[in-house]
């Protein structure tokens, strides 16, 4: 954790002083993309340039713009992720896409040859805008940690949340952040000792600071029980030009996609909630279909043979149907193929041990290599489980450790995996002790904090090298 003199004031804000010529600049990059991506695409098809396709082009450049704005595509996207820009782009882009695909199909079907270069210039047109944004985002990463387009930035409060943000922002240093130090009205001895060589003064120090431009971002991490005291230093700030962000800290490490939502007049802020909601849920979807069909065509054959297996080596069905939570705690029914010789779904539920007299030899291998969690692809196109989430458990382990583990519920805000991140990182197999529990639901609850296309698709990725087979798996 460091901090920086504020008696210098370099000129480290050329980006931000010039914010509005690059913001214009940012759509003209975006116009010419559309427009020379689709004489791209009619080179490569060797087609013509038609009056027809260039108002097409002009209306796509018109309406991205008209799109993005209302997605707020080009505000700052310093403290955001690259997924959440690339997800915003897409969606964008679609919006776009399908207007101007309407609007053709009404004044001018298109035939045949025209299509593909329609669905052509779309693929290359959204390809070009994400690729070129991350790389933009890349430069100025490089730039923030040389020390350019940099804001300095002072926290109100010598508390944890305070020593947190603090580490966090020394950590990333590419969001550009230059942390210079505490400011806190308390006495000395009420203070936190680690960080105390960091405290510049008090909330009025800071204030007279920001007066002379030498604060850019000021962050209050008081308790919210100190709300009096709080908004008072809001309203001081008022006086000056600086940015002002609130920190809470009530369970500030336990918010599940915190987000702001509106009652009437009155403005409401979940600290728990889904992140799979309205585009992300329908993307999601998608991704569950495309994979759990491609998946299953290959491993048709092998599942056939697994179930002729299961019939030649034990008595009993080839498919075991288990009640277990999904999304919101709801209960749904999980298949698998069958690796015992009982099939327990009651209130008690004895978990697999090594060496379990319960499970068949061909069954032995089946659970070893997680071939018996196939079946489950159905799950998935039945909509009742995902690609990747939390495992489901059984009803009555369900039972036994939300009591006991805390946030153990939480697991349930998105669809049940067939795979997760517990499971590729080593959580798997037998939870016989509340630590193990609580290892895997931390992974868990890291996997929904962090969720984004991309992270699916690594796990999927993981998953095909590390985890199918593993030493916990019996």
């Amino acid at each position: 954790m460091t901090s920086t003199s504020t008696s210098a004031a370099e000129p480290t804000g050329f980006l931000r002083a010039h914010q509005s010529q690059f913001s214009t600049l940012y759509r003209a990059i975006d116009v010419v993309i559309i427009l020379a991506c689709l004489q791209f695409s009619l080179s490569v098809l060797s087609l013509p340039l038609t009056s027809t396709e260039i108002m097409l082009a002009l209306g796509a450049a018109v309406g991205f713009m008209l799109t993005s704005e209302s997605l707020e595509l080009y505000r700052s996207w310093r403290f955001s992720r690259g997924e959440d820009l690339v997800r915003t782009v897409t969606l964008s882009w679609a919006i776009t896409c399908g207007l101007s695909a309407s609007v053709l199909i009404y004044f001018a079907p298109p035939d045949r040859l025209m299509t593909e270069q329609l669905v052509v210039w779309a693929l290359v047109t959204w390809s070009v805008m994400a690729i070129w944004r991350l790389m933009y985002r890349q430069f100025l990463f490089y730039l923030r940690r040389a020390g350019y387009n940099s804001r300095r930035a002072g926290i109100v409060g010598l508390t944890d949340a305070g020593l947190a943000l603090a580490n966090e922002i020394a950590a990333n240093d590419q969001l550009g952040t230059r942390f210079i130090g505490f400011f806190d009205d308390r006495d000395a001895s009420r203070l936190q000792s680690e960080g105390s060589q960091l405290l510049l003064g008090k909330v009025d120090d800071a204030i007279e600071l920001a007066r002379q431009h030498h604060i850019d971002l000021l962050y209050i991490a008081l308790p919210l029980k100190a709300e009096q005291r709080i908004m008072e230093i809001i309203k001081r700030c008022g006086d000056t030009t600086i940015d002002v962000q609130l920190i809470p800290n009530l369970m500030i490490y336990r918010m599940l996609h915190a987000r702001w939502h509106r009652v009437g007049q009155i403005q409401t802020m979940s600290v728990v909630d889904s992140p799979l909601l309205g585009f992300s849920a329908w993307l999601k979807r998608v991704e569950d279909l495309v994979l759990s069909s491609l998946i299953l065509l290959m491993i048709a054959l092998p599942m056939l043979a697994i179930a002729l297996g299961i019939k030649l080596t034990s008595p009993g069905p080839v498919l075991f149907k288990q009640d277990r939570y999904g999304i919101d705690g709801r209960r749904i029914r999980v298949w698998k193929f069958r690796s015992m010789k009982v099939m327990d779904n009651g209130s008690v539920v004895k978990q697999a041990t090594k060496g379990d007299p319960r499970i068949t030899r061909f069954g032995s291998f089946l659970r070893r290599t997680s071939l018996d969690e196939l079946p489950q692809f159905f799950n998935v196109l039945q909509g009742s489980m995902s690609i990747v989430g939390p495992r489901p458990h059984a009803v009555a382990h369900n039972e036994e450790f939300r009591t006991i583990v805390d946030g153990y519920m939480l697991r349930h805000k998105v669809k049940p995996g067939i795979t997760g991140w517990a499971q590729i990182n080593g959580w798997r197999g037998e939870t016989n002790t509340i630590e193990k529990m609580e290892g895997r639901i931390a992974f868990d609850l890291a996997y929904i904090r962090n969720w984004s296309i991309w992270f699916d698709l690594k796990i999927v990725l993981m998953t095909v090298f590390k985890g199918f087979i593993g030493k916990n798996a019996y």
